[in-house]
């Protein structure tokens, strides 16, 4: 399953706890898909993300969240490998 369309499964620590190990691989075997490949640049994006997350649910016809759930926690980690 792509990493993408995992996100929605997401609903509990595990299932994150899963995601995360998903990125791992997929950075380990895709490196060239990383926006940003390094810690620095991907806390970065993660920041700025955060700060413009609003408009993703928006866009996306979503609810923006009130209170993070597991699966916003996978949508900022997903969101921070590419996000400029």
């Amino acid at each position: 399953m792509e990493l993408s369309s995992r996100i929605s499964t997401i609903k509990t620590k595990e299932d994150l706890a899963e995601f995360v190990g998903e990125l791992r691989r997929d950075f380990e075997v895709n490196p060239e898909r990383w926006e940003n490949p390094t810690l620095e640049k991907f806390l970065a994006a993660m920041e700025d993300w955060i700060r413009a997350m609003d408009n993703y649910y928006i866009n996306t016809g979503q609810a923006v969240p009130v209170s993070p759930t597991w699966k916003t926690i996978a949508d900022i980690l997903y969101a921070s490998r590419i996000y400029e």
